[in-house]
């Protein structure tokens, strides 16, 4: 349980962090409340964005006028026309060891140009395939499977990979995505030979240090098939300031010898996503990359947002499956991340987000840290609209902010109170046990 005043001295850290890649640190405050926490960090991450401008001030597109190296932090970058042919060398933001063996990372404009233009480089060497989706894998990407890509034909898996029939003909896509159930995830990896040719796993909702990635790495290096992990770094990778758009996939080879035709192909795959992003401009922007990543500090911070933030998920899984049980829709991602509420009555994207903005209305009213917006790791709680591909309607997303577990605990119990009154509901009386195990 994280008090007050440990939870502020571990955002100071945050912020002297980020006052440290300043050419000219501001003199900062040690903050004593949430909103100077948030302002503080908004502020400082402004600031390094316009030092880069300022910095970088004759830089074009073409790179015609820039004399010498581009920089942000640790990371140099070369590239001639439009950044088609980015070239991006620094840390990396997984921490994966050297049982990984050999990787290339491609860097893209977003999350979703990484896996879009990766599917697309797919098609290009295998012109049919079947991808396997988990349940709850990540709207959009499902939209761009069903709508853009006719060569691939999606098949929805109810838990794991070990549902489809071994022997069928044809290639085979998984789509391993860290948006899916705990069950699922579980499941997937108790899956034995897998017949599968390409493992593409989202990792965007795990942290970039998560054991969940190493395990997944393993299991698919253990049954020899390529895989790719594809991100988008703007979730959890820039402590909770969505510092820019940045994507990538990184393509991992295995150490075994049986397995180098496979890592063969991946390189083909590599090879042809890197033109798939130049022709459809995908390209990532220097500007975009957190100057602060690689630093002892920043993985050790960034390790204990992302702890503090599980623990209080955890908690209030368990708090909503007890006061909310007609309402719970999923509690339990293999992220962790946030947690969702289902309606009674049916209702429709619009509606849905409505009615996520009016919670967050009331409890800014109350004086609590809950705001409208669509993504998750900030230093606030958040309320969105989610689609909830599995049972096909929408829902109210939850996400939780490494507060301080009491102040946290006071949200999701002013949640539960304005659920329960929209939804006609009689509110349990036992409130969130404070003394909850994590």
């Amino acid at each position: 349980m994280e008090t007050l005043e440990a939870y502020l001295e571990r955002k100071h850290e945050e912020l002297a962090l980020l006052n440290g890649f300043l050419g000219s640190p501001l003199r900062l405050r040690r903050p004593s409340s949430i909103e100077q926490v948030i302002e503080q960090k908004f502020h400082l991450a402004a600031s390094l964005k316009a030092e880069h401008e300022l910095h970088d001030w004759a830089l074009t597109e073409t790179a015609w006028a820039h004399q010498g190296g581009l920089r942000a932090g640790p990371f140099e970058f070369r590239y001639d026309y439009q950044r088609a042919d980015l070239e991006v060398r620094g840390p990396s933001f997984y921490e994966l060891d050297s049982s990984a063996g050999p990787n290339e990372t491609i860097y893209t404009s977003s999350g979703m140009a990484a896996i879009s233009t990766l599917l697309l480089a797919f098609v290009r060497l295998m012109s049919e395939a079947d991808v396997l989706a988990l349940p709850g894998s990540y709207s959009e990407t499902i939209e761009l499977i069903e709508n853009y890509t006719p060569q691939l034909r999606l098949v929805r898996l109810k838990r794991s990979p070990c549902e489809v029939a071994p022997g069928a003909i044809g290639s085979r896509i998984l789509l391993f995505d860290s948006c899916t159930s705990a069950g699922a995830f579980e499941a997937t990896l108790r899956c034995a030979k897998p017949q599968l040719d390409l493992v593409i796993f989202d990792t965007t909702c795990f942290s970039s240090g998560s054991g969940r990635i190493r395990r997944v790495l393993s299991w698919a290096q253990r049954w020899e098939i390529p895989i790719v992990l594809v991100r988008s770094h703007t979730k959890l990778d820039s402590l909770g300031l969505e510092y820019g758009r940045l994507g990538s996939a990184v393509f991992v080879a295995g150490k075994k010898r049986a397995t180098a035709p496979k890592q063969e192909w991946l390189q083909e795959l590599a090879v042809e996503m890197r033109n798939a992003v130049r022709l459809f401009g995908g390209a990532a922007l220097p500007a975009h990359f957190p100057p602060y990543v690689g630093t002892r500090a920043y993985r050790t911070l960034t390790d204990q947002r992302v702890a503090a933030i599980l623990r209080n998920s955890r908690r209030t899984a368990r708090y909503f499956a007890s006061v909310l049980p007609g309402s719970s829709a999923e509690l339990h991602f293999a992220h962790g991340l946030y947690v969702t509420l289902a309606p009674k009555r049916t209702l429709d994207e619009r509606q849905t987000k409505q009615a996520a903005a009016d919670l967050c209305d009331d409890l800014r009213k109350a004086g609590l840290p809950m705001r409208h917006a669509g993504s998750f790791g900030f230093d606030f709680g958040a309320a969105e609209w989610f689609r909830d591909t599995t049972r096909n309607r929408y829902v109210l997303r939850i996400a939780v902010p490494d507060l301080p577990t009491l102040l946290w605990d006071q949200v999701a119990r002013a949640v539960v109170q304005w659920w329960s009154a929209h939804e006609e509901q009689v509110l349990p009386t036992s409130g969130l046990p404070m003394n909850a195990s994590v």
